[in-house]
């Protein structure tokens, strides 16, 4: 690439083959024919394992509001207890928040789908899951969602700094929580029917997750939707009851065979 071939891509992945050429890496970045939103979609557009696919997730620190970007193999999901639990990542032992996608377009520069790992707006913390080192040849996204560059997982620290840290959740490990958390509530469930008395849900702090088979995303600890937990503290004895029952129905689905 001699540069002039910049001038056709759009401004986020200008950037990126900017930094790229910069830094001498020989791969420039890829436009697909369509976007590829999930690493499911860039996988299929790539025909490369879903794996391979280096997905930027980004966090915003609480402390100080600098975005956390994780990049992890699009097969894994990043455990955010474990990334806490470094103390360069959350130095003041403060949590994470959720980062919305105008945090997101604010920090990184990129849109939610396109988030690269380099060429930031701002500087930010970056973590790489050591799932990726299980591939020779990686792809990432380079600040577009039909933009894609490929590398390796070595040339992924050489470019972000960034060290192999294992973050990625331990799918035994969750099951066997999820499990616990279901019986917890539902220990609550027999107790809220016995007594009337709409006692709240909660069992931990709440971490909003999206199980497979359901439309909105539900905390672990409580199953219950965003929606409903901020709205809980206003809600009627009646409203209550209906959400105690939606819970139930979530967990029926939860759990295992």
């Amino acid at each position: 690439m001699c540069g002039a071939e910049l001038r056709a891509l759009p401004a986020g992945v200008q950037r990126v083959a900017a930094v790229l050429l910069a830094a001498g890496h020989g791969l420039p970045p890829v436009m697909l024919d369509n976007a590829a939103h999930t690493a499911q979609q860039a996988a299929h557009a790539l025909g490369v394992a879903v794996g391979q696919i280096a997905k930027s997730i980004v966090f915003r620190r609480k402390a100080d509001n600098v975005a956390i970007v994780v990049v992890t193999s699009g097969d894994q999901r990043v455990d955010e207890s474990k990334l806490e639990a470094l103390s360069w990542v959350c130095p003041d032992g403060r949590r994470l928040g959720r980062a919305d996608a105008a945090f997101v377009k604010a920090k990184t520069g990129f849109s939610i789908g396109g988030v690269s790992p380099l060429a930031h707006a701002t500087p930010a913390v970056i973590v790489m899951d050591a799932s990726l080192l299980r591939f020779d040849t990686i792809w990432a996204a380079a600040g577009h969602p039909q933009a894609m560059f490929q590398l390796s997982p070595f040339d992924l620290q050489r470019l972000t700094g960034a060290a192999a840290i294992d973050v990625a959740v331990d799918a035994q490990r969750e099951a066997a929580a999820l499990q616990t958390a279901i019986e917890a509530v539902a220990g609550k469930a027999v107790s809220v029917r016995a007594s009337g008395v709409m006692e709240s849900p909660c069992i931990s702090v709440c971490r909003m997750r999206h199980f497979e088979g359901m439309a909105s995303e539900v905390c672990g600890g409580c199953f219950r939707t965003l929606d409903e937990l901020l709205a809980w503290g206003r809600a009627s004895d009646d409203g209550k009851r209906d959400v105690w029952q939606h819970i139930e129905q979530r967990m029926a689905l939860l759990k295992s065979p």
